[in-house]
């Protein structure tokens, strides 16, 4: 795989590297020319015009098409942040259910006090992660026969759900509810498919867990308040639902595959970052600007040196070629990226 990242890096520098070549080239052969030929100079005098124009064409088309794209991308930013408020508003929820469901008496005596003092500071990033070695206390958790099951699991996944940042070691006593969620603890939630646990544990493997939990000792008033907040998450999925291990499950699931990739999806589009082929047309913009249109009109007003009117010439020849060899390269890599 490194081998290929290598090739295919390799590959994408060739239009860089020719137009590198085809700009020195050009300096050459066109000063060699200017010093053997006097008339040859006048040539070049005479070309500057066209050669305005033509560079001051392409600099207008890519700019129309930035300012063009950039609204575009306000647009899907401005759609993206209001989609982005919407699923938070879910998450929020969701996570008010699983408080109600960490601290209720679902779980077998004993497990609460196992988990938060005997394995205090634990989290359930570290158990999934106890392959990198970080974690001692993890690999000893692992190695434990608790009473409870293997229900202990989905208690430190349900207190995963409660943090705001990866680092957290314990639940504050308030849990926060943040406008935006931290990348980080989002980006975990998704790679460990928290919420997929109350799937597992009320529907896949029910049979196999339903003594150790009891979600009929979940107070009526709490289960009530429960079922009101999945109706706010999604009226249609949840509306026919009771609270039952279906319900569990179904809720697990949908947070699992609804929810936390949106969050994770909607907080990429609002990034402030402009996307690489808007950077990529800028910088060719810059240099046609540059190269093409203000350093001939320096020679022009300024009388400058030939050697000016040269290199101007041979840039923006080079960065022509580099935008005709590069540009399906680039907005192909873009596209799959």
């Amino acid at each position: 795989m490194k081998g290929k990242s290598f090739f295919k890096d390799l590959y994408a520098l060739i239009p860089l590297v020719l137009s590198g070549i085809l700009c020195i080239t050009l300096i050459f052969l066109l000063w060699e020319k200017s010093t053997a030929l006097e008339s040859f100079n006048q040539t070049l005098q005479e070309a500057t015009t066209i050669f305005i124009s033509i560079s001051g064409f392409l600099a207008a088309i890519i700019m129309v098409y930035l300012a063009s794209a950039a609204s575009g991308l306000k647009s899907t930013r401005t759609a993206a942040i209001d989609s982005l408020s919407k699923v938070t508003q879910k998450m929020h929820t969701f996570r008010s259910i699983i408080e109600i469901l960490l601290n209720s008496k679902i779980w077998l005596p004993g497990l609460q006090e196992y988990i938060d003092e005997e394995f205090s500071g634990l989290t359930f990033f570290e158990v999934k992660e106890f392959y990198k070695g970080k974690s001692k206390l993890a690999i000893e958790f692992l190695q434990e026969h608790s009473p409870f099951e293997d229900t202990e699991n989905l208690y430190l996944e349900l207190k995963a759900l409660l943090m705001t940042d990866p680092k957290e070691k314990k639940l504050p006593e308030n849990i926060r509810y943040p406008s935006i969620y931290n990348k980080d603890i989002v980006a975990k939630w998704l790679e460990h498919k928290c919420g997929s646990g109350l799937w597992y544990y009320f529907g896949y493997k029910y049979g196999d867990f339903k003594s150790a939990l009891d979600f009929n000792n979940v107070y009526e008033r709490h289960q009530e308040k429960i079922m009101t907040l999945a109706n706010s998450i999604d009226s249609e999925a949840f509306q026919d639902s009771s609270f039952n291990e279906v319900f569990l499950a179904k809720l697990g699931e949908y947070i699992n595959k609804e929810v936390i990739p949106k969050l994770f999806q909607f907080q990429g589009r609002t990034e402030n970052s402009l996307p690489g082929l808007m950077k990529y047309l800028y910088f060719i913009f810059l240099f046609l600007v540059l190269f093409g249109l203000l350093l001939p009109i320096a020679f022009m007003f300024f009388s400058l040196h030939i050697l000016t009117l040269i290199i101007s010439f041979s840039i923006v020849s080079s960065i022509i070629f580099f935008l005709a060899t590069s540009l399906y390269q680039f907005m192909n890599r873009e596209i799959n990226s």
